[in-house]
Parts: structure tokens; sequence; C-alpha cells
């Protein structure tokens, strides 16, 4: 595969209404040869974008928060569509943005990694506000490793997503869980969960992550998108969290989301503190019970590898590995304009301090006037002093005469 010439290299954009049907049928062919999570989900969000787009375009007029979560762009050349890029801020402050998803056409006459590179190079430069930028890709999709390699990503953790069968939820339901502090999660108890999720990762993930109380703090109008979206989805999403009283801090949480359908898995989001590993099984049961009110489905999860209690334990019940995926990321350093030596070396302080220099020649004062006076009688008088002869006393005149 050729590389672009410097004078017809594709040009990036955002994604419009007229790109929907090319884009559509990229992801669908994504979506074939690798079927992993993001291809899917990217699918999924695409098919919404495209049943909202007129609403989702005069909603990113306005100050709200899903105004980023359809930011998508493609590499034109021409007429055709080469490829899409998608990303999303992570955190409230947005340091840290997440790439979703990178895709090129196969049938590229050119390396489908260097349009990769052109569309994420497009998202550093133009997004000033990311410092950080993280993605998830599966550990056996080699090209696209390469893609982000090359790009500078560096790995932070390995994943493993796990599926706990329905048989195995029903099992698991007839137990019951030791859990006497469990609580439901409210905006009230943000910082407990802030302080739970920072201390149950390492230090290296923590920075990256710049998670902050206000990650875990739900507001009017997000509350509102999320109950339409679960409306839609035909989803529920329930959140608990266990009480230490003693250390007064949260010791495990999880956010379950029920398919009451059944049309897709569960899945579940779930934390506990280093030092409460035994917690593990315990909020499992309790999830496996809040799943059986909906249509039998499996229940997906994730682990890192920083969390080999969380594996032992899903190992021991025979959960299924479903993928295997690389955590990494990439720090990013705008440069600032710079200004050249030679432009600082050529300023006068007269040019710098414009603005204090006088209009118009000053009045003088009293006290100007009577200073020129007395320099000028000085000067007059010393003048005559030097024009007059010396005076000889009258004694060495006499002596003289005789």
């Amino acid at each position: 595969m050729s590389a672009f010439p410097q004078n017809n290299k594709p040009t990036i954009r955002s994604l419009q209404h007229r790109d929907l049907e090319s884009v559509t049928n990229l992801v669908t062919e994504a979506c074939a040869e690798d079927s992993d999570n993001c291809a899917v989900t990217l699918s999924k969000q695409l098919k919404r974008y495209r049943r909202w787009y007129g609403l989702l375009n005069f909603l990113s007029l306005l100050p709200n928060p899903i105004g980023h979560d359809y930011d998508f762009y493609v590499a034109q050349q021409g007429s055709e569509i080469l490829g899409l890029i998608q990303v999303s801020p992570f955190n409230r402050t947005r340091s840290t943005w997440r790439v979703e998803k990178v895709l090129a056409k196969s049938n590229l006459t050119h390396s489908q990694n260097e349009v990769g590179s052109f569309l994420l190079r497009h998202c550093f430069e133009t997004i000033w506000e990311a410092r950080t930028w993280i993605l998830e890709v599966n550990i056996q999709n080699n090209a696209t490793l390469a893609l982000y390699r090359q790009n500078g990503f560096q790995p932070l953790a390995q994943l493993t997503y796990w599926a706990i069968a329905p048989e195995t939820l029903e099992t698991l339901s007839e137990k019951e869980p030791q859990l006497p502090n469990l609580l439901p999660v409210s905006n009230i108890d943000a910082q407990l969960i802030s302080q739970l999720d920072t201390v149950s990762m390492p230090p290296m993930l923590r920075q990256v992550f710049d998670r902050s109380t206000r990650d875990f703090k739900t507001g009017l109008v997000q509350g509102t998108i999320n109950n339409i979206r679960q409306c839609f989805s035909k989803t529920e999403v329930v959140q608990y969290y266990v009480f230490e009283p003693q250390r007064k801090a949260a010791i495990g949480y999880f956010r379950l989301e029920i398919c009451n359908d059944g049309s897709q898995p569960h899945e579940a989001e779930l934390t506990v503190h280093p030092a409460y590993t035994w917690l593990y099984p315990e909020l499992i049961v309790q999830m496996a019970q809040e799943v059986q009110k909906a249509p039998p489905q499996s229940l997906q999860l994730a682990s890192a590898d920083y969390q080999p209690e969380r594996e032992e334990y899903l190992d021991k019940i025979e959960a299924q590995r479903s993928e295997h995926t690389l955590l990494m990321s990439r720090s990013v350093w705008h440069k600032l304009r710079e200004t050249k030596p030679s432009t600082l070396e050529s300023l006068q302080l007269s040019d710098v301090l414009q603005g204090l220099q006088p209009a118009r020649t000053p009045i003088p004062s009293r006290v100007a006037f009577s200073k020129a006076r007395i320099s000028h009688k000085k000067a007059s008088n010393s003048q005559s002093d030097q024009g007059k002869l010396p005076r000889t006393p009258p004694e060495e005149s006499a002596s003289e005469e005789s």
C-alpha cells in the first residue's frame, strides 16, 4: 500500500447527515470482521444518531451533558469516506478524553493505519482541553494495536470481560448475601463513591483518569436524559454501595443495568476496596437477585489485572471469558506560540510604556520657575567673576611703588 502524497491528503471534518449511509456501511463491515464490544456499541450509537439527528444538532448548540457523546469525525478524499473516529470526554473537567473507535475502509489503495493516524492527530490537535487520551483495544487485534503504538499510546492495564450464564445467576440468587449496610446510591454519596474509586486503583490509573466527586453526581438534565434513554431502551439502572460505619467510608459499590425485554445482556460495574475482597461473592449474589425480575440473560462485567481476587471468584463460578482488552493512554502537551527574541530586543521602553508618555509638553510649575531662576543667577555670577581682575591688597601695592 502506498502513502498519501503531500498535496492529496484526506480532509478531516465532522460527521454530517449525508455521510450516514457510507459510515453505516463502514461500521457494518467492521462488525462483520471484528465483533468486539466497541464496534457493536458504535453501530448502536450510529442508529441512534441517525434517528435523532435533528434534535442532537439543536442540543449541540446549547450547554448540555450529552454535547460530546456523538463527536464523530470522518476522513474524506474527494467524495469517498475513508475512515471514521469517535471520541468523548472521560471526566467532567474534560482533561481526559477517550477514543471510542477508529475505523478505516479495508479496500483502500493506501494504508489503513495512515488513515487512522490522520484521524487521531486531528483530534490531538483540535481538542485543546484534552491533556490525556485513553482507549481500549482487543489484544488479538494486532493491526489496531500497531496503529495506537505508532501514535504514542502506552499500556496501562489488561481488562477481561466476563459473562455469567443465566443458570449460574439463578443458582447464585438462592443464597443470602451478607451485606448488612447495603444502601442505594444518591448524589449525597458521591464523595464516598469517589474515595472508593480512588483507593481501588493503582496511582498511575488514578492520575490518568483524573476523576473527582463531580464525576459521580447526576444533574437534573443528565437524570432526565438517562430516564428517557432507559424508557426507549427498556432498561433499568440499579446502584448500591456498602457502608463501613467504623471507617465511615464506602467499601463496595456496583452499578447494574438490567435489560427488561431480554434483547441484550445485563451489564454491571463492580468496585471493591482492596482490603475487603471478601465482598466480591456477596455483591455478585446481590446482583444475581436483582436480575431475576427480568427475562433470563447473561450478566457481563469486567475485571482488571490489578484485581486478581475477582478473577479467582469468577473462575470458581465458571464464568466465561468473552474478551481480553488492553487499556492504553497517551499524554498530549500543546506547544504554546513562541515570540522571537529579535522582536523582544527591538522593543524600547518608550514603546512598551506608550500609555505613560505625556500627550503634550507639561506646563512649568512655580517650583520649576524658582529652580530655573536660581540656576540662571548662579551662572551669571560665575561669568561676571571670570571677567574681573583679581584685587591687590594695599600693603603690596605701596611696596611695589617704592
